[in-house]
């Protein structure tokens, strides 16, 4: 017997099917977006718990193993020192940042603030020093108009920099947070690694274990080697403002803090303390103040080395927007979490860029294989 012919499937049929895909689709993206929308105010508490969990999992582990496998007791008491490190000096740092910027604010309105003359040699420098003299002479008789002068330059930094004074509070409370959901994350990391590694093998399957590694070197190299010698500084350094009773302690240490966490260094605000420190101290005062902050303004260039992975240099650039990035998303929170998420993207990048770069053909000059 002769086979039927296969019936040609009709165009309402094919409609039908478009249609019953749209759907499924339209209803898969409204449920992402649904969940997106439910999840998106926690996302930075998520995103720094998982980062202090892959930077800390390593002291955990050491820990456990001292503890005889206790991982329960060990979990608790990394637990317990994170939550010891951050109440204590944030808090200081977060009420004092915000009195000593409602001071200036009040010295400024008031005209309080007094500034004394240049000195006229200042003229004598190249290019700047006419300028200069010229604005430090306003700011000596009238502060609120050098202020002014100034205002336009400043307004790009001074958003973030008000942005985060404003956040403190909130700030601090998605610190405590993170840090506790961190504890509840070191006892399943391991199980978290192996999910991540199976969704990364439906999309890089042959790259999934060098772009994890890749990305845990990353977190651990920024948040310890950068981040956190940049808060041991800024501490330190604030304790030394304290106990020198340094006019706006609290703002300079968040600029301390600042300029090491983008690499630039803290020297400028250390210099400044140490030129009104001789200029208003007595010398032995002056003396111990400038033994004490020198070896801390060479904090980071003895500790970084130590701390940071090998071939791990995120440049500047990247680490200084992702720190003003981070701020205006996140406030307080994002000062931390942008360079490390942004270096993070940074480094897999290059790493995807190197891995594609290795597979075109290299015979010849780059410019001459595409024609130019």
């Amino acid at each position: 017997m002769g086979q039927k012919p296969k019936m040609a499937r009709s165009r309402f049929d094919v409609n039908d099917e478009v249609i019953h895909f749209a759907i499924r689709i339209s209803l898969l993206a409204l449920l992402v977006y649904w969940t997106f929308v439910l999840v998106q105010p926690f996302l930075a508490i998520l995103a720094w718990s998982v980062i202090l969990t892959v930077a800390l999992y390593p002291a955990y582990e050491r820990l456990a193993r001292a503890l005889g496998g206790r991982r329960v007791l060990a979990a608790v008491l990394v637990t317990v020192a994170s939550l010891a490190i951050v109440i204590g000096p944030a808090t200081w740092f977060a009420v004092s940042l915000v009195d000593g910027l409602r001071t200036i604010s009040d010295s400024v309105s008031s005209a309080e603030i007094t500034v004394p003359r240049p000195p006229t040699w200042i003229k004598e420098w190249p290019l700047v020093g006419g300028p200069f003299y010229e604005f430090w002479s306003l700011a000596s008789t009238n502060i609120a108009s050098a202020l002014a002068e100034l205002g336009p330059q400043v307004k790009a930094v001074a958003k973030p920099l008000l942005g985060v004074a404003s956040s403190v509070g909130e700030g601090m409370l998605k610190f405590l947070l993170a840090v506790v959901v961190m504890g509840f994350l070191l006892l399943p990391g391991p199980r978290i690694v192996e999910g991540v590694r199976a969704l990364l093998t439906h999309v890089i399957a042959d790259r999934d274990d060098e772009y994890l590694k890749l990305t845990a070197a990353t977190i651990r190299s920024i948040s310890l080697g950068v981040l956190g010698v940049s808060l041991l500084q800024a501490l330190l350094a604030g304790i030394g403002f304290a106990m020198a009773q340094v006019p706006g302690a609290s703002v300079l240490t968040f600029f301390v803090l600042l300029l090491a966490i983008v690499q630039i260094g803290a020297a400028i605000v250390m210099l400044g303390v140490l030129v009104w420190a001789w200029t208003t101290m007595d010398s032995t005062a002056a003396l111990i103040l400038t033994l004490y902050l020198v070896p801390v303004g060479l904090l980071d260039n003895i500790l970084k080395p130590f701390i940071m992975g090998h071939g791990l240099k995120t440049p500047m650039p990247v680490i200084l927007v992702g720190l003003l990035g981070g701020t205006i998303a996140h406030g307080v929170i994002g000062l931390f979490l942008g360079p490390i998420v942004l270096a993070v993207a940074w480094q897999l990048m290059l790493a995807w860029m190197r891995d594609n770069t290795s597979k075109v053909p290299t015979d010849g000059p780059v410019h001459e294989r595409v024609g130019l």
